[in-house]
C-alpha cells in the first residue's frame, strides 16, 4: 500500500511564514500542501521574520506588517511570493520586491462585505451619537435625558457621496439605497450607465461631491495622488452639518486638518477606522465626543478572518502550481 500525502502535490515540501497567529480553519487547505509555521505568540517581530525568512518559500505578513527592504534581503532569493494578509499593500515595498523577482498579492474579495458593513455601522453610531450617548450613560450624571437633549442626524433623505466607487463603495452604496439615501460618487473613471442606474448614482467631481453631500465616505487605495486626498482646504467645503467617514486608510485625511476641523465645528463628526499614525491616535481625537473611532477591524469577523486566510492559501497554491488565476498586483 502506498502512502501516499497531500503534499506531494509538490516536488519538494514548500514551506510558507505567517506573521501574524490567525485563525487555523481558513488555512487548513493550505496545511495539506505545505509546512506552514505560525507565530507561538500573537505576532512574529521583524528581527524575527529577518531571521527565519530565508529558509521559507512563501510570506504571509498581515496588513500591520511592514514588509520593507530589509525584509526583503533577508530573504535571499528564497521566498518566491508574499502574499499579503489584506485588500491593501502599502505595508510591502511592492518595487523592491519586484526587483528581486517576487510576487505580491492580495485579498480584495473577502474584505468587501464586512468593510461596506464597518462603514454604515459607523455612518449610523455617528449620526445618531450611539457611542457618545452609551459612553456617558455609564458615568454619573454623564448625560441629561430628555425630549430635546442628545439630538443628532437622520440618514433617511441625505446624501452620500462615496469617493472610490470600486466594490466597497458600491457595496456601501447598495446598503444605503436601501435606507433610503442618495448616492454621488468620485472616481477617476466613469461606471458604466448600468452600474449607474443599479445604484441610482451620479458622478461629479471631488469638490462638488464634498460642497453637497451629508456623509462623505472614503474608499480609496493609499497612494500618492491620494495622500492627505482630504486637507484642511477640503474640510472647509463641506458642509458644517456633514460626517466624514473613513475605512480606507489613515493617510488619505490629513488627520491634523481633521482634528481642527472637529474642534471648530466646520463639519457635524467623523467615523474612523483608520488613523494616519495607527496603531497611534492622537489625544486630540480621543478627547473629541464628535467623533467615532474603531481600531481598524473592518474586516474583524470571525467569517471574513477565515475567508481572507483561505483567498491567502488560493493564492499561494495556484502560484506555485503555476496558475495565473491568483491576485497579483505586481
Amino acid at each position: 500500500m502506498n502512502s501516499f500525502s497531500p503534499k506531494d502535490k509538490f516536488e519538494t515540501i514548500k514551506r510558507v511564514l505567517v506573521s501574524a497567529r490567525l485563525l487555523p480553519e481558513g488555512f487548513s487547505e493550505l496545511n495539506k500542501y505545505f509546512d506552514v509555521v505560525f507565530p507561538e505568540k500573537e505576532y512574529f517581530t521583524k528581527e524575527e521574520v529577518i531571521q527565519l525568512i530565508s529558509s521559507f518559500d512563501a510570506f504571509v505578513p498581515i496588513f500591520q506588517f511592514k514588509v520593507d527592504k530589509d525584509v526583503i534581503e533577508a530573504a535571499k532569493g528564497k521566498v518566491k511570493i508574499i502574499a499579503n494578509y489584506g485588500v491593501g499593500y502599502n505595508n510591502i515595498d511592492v518595487e523592491h520586491a519586484s526587483s528581486k523577482g517576487i510576487v505580491v498579492t492580495n485579498t480584495p474579495d473577502p474584505v468587501i462585505e464586512p468593510t461596506a458593513e464597518q462603514t454604515f455601522a459607523l455612518m449610523l453610531a455617528i449620526s445618531r451619537r450611539v457611542a457618545e450617548c452609551d459612553r456617558k450613560l455609564r458615568i454619573q450624571n454623564g448625560l441629561k435625558w430628555g425630549v430635546l437633549e442628545n439630538l443628532g442626524q437622520t440618514l433617511y433623505g441625505k446624501i452620500l457621496g462615496i469617493i472610490g466607487m470600486g466594490r466597497i463603495g458600491q457595496s456601501l452604496a447598495r446598503r444605503a439605497l436601501a435606507s433610503g439615501m442618495k448616492i454621488v460618487y468620485y472616481n477617476r473613471t466613469r461606471l458604466s450607465p448600468e452600474t449607474e442606474t443599479l445604484f441610482q448614482a451620479q458622478r461629479m467631481e471631488l469638490n462638488e461631491l464634498l460642497i453637497i453631500s451629508d456623509v462623505v465616505s472614503l474608499h480609496t487605495p493609499l497612494t500618492d495622488e491620494t495622500y492627505h486626498l482630504i486637507n484642511k482646504e477640503r474640510l472647509q467645503k463641506m458642509k458644517p452639518t456633514s460626517i466624514l467617514v473613513n475605512t480606507a486608510r489613515g493617510s488619505v485625511i490629513d488627520e491634523n486638518a481633521l482634528v481642527e476641523a472637529l474642534q471648530n465645528c466646520w463639519i457635524y463628526g467623523a467615523a474612523l477606522d483608520v488613523y494616519e499614525f495607527e496603531p497611534q491616535i492622537s489625544s486630540e481625537l480621543l478627547a473629541l465626543d464628535n467623533v467615532v473611532l474603531a481600531p481598524h477591524n473592518g474586516t474583524a469577523t470571525t467569517e471574513a478572518r477565515n475567508e481572507m486566510s483561505r483567498f491567502v492559501s488560493q493564492n499561494i497554491i495556484h502560484f506555485f502550481e503555476g496558475r495565473t488565476d491568483i491576485s497579483r498586483v505586481n
